[in-house]
């Protein structure tokens, strides 16, 4: 997967502030939106981010982990710091 530009540049601190240094917008995340954003920014897919959450935050298997990291991926797309046709 090719990482966007704009995704590498994020500022991201360890207390969850994002800063995107191409508008001056500022947005939050939690520890898993952290550990999404990580994982994107290492290049993994969605499967394997699922698997890095139910790992870190022990989420049940049966859990839709998968549905719920595709679902942030949409919102980091509608907030301007990933393109459009950026799949994960």
């Amino acid at each position: 997967m090719t990482i966007p530009q704009k995704l590498r540049d994020l500022a991201i601190s360890e207390t969850g502030f994002l800063f995107d240094p191409y508008t001056g917008s500022t947005f939050s995340a939690n520890e898993p939106g952290l550990t999404v954003l990580e994982g994107l920014r290492e290049g993994l897919g969605v499967a394997d981010i699922a698997t890095r959450l139910r790992e870190s935050f022990d989420v049940p298997a049966a859990a839709d982990v998968e549905r719920d990291v595709g679902e942030f991926v949409h919102l980091l797309r509608r907030s301007g710091l990933v393109p459009e046709e950026f799949t994960a």
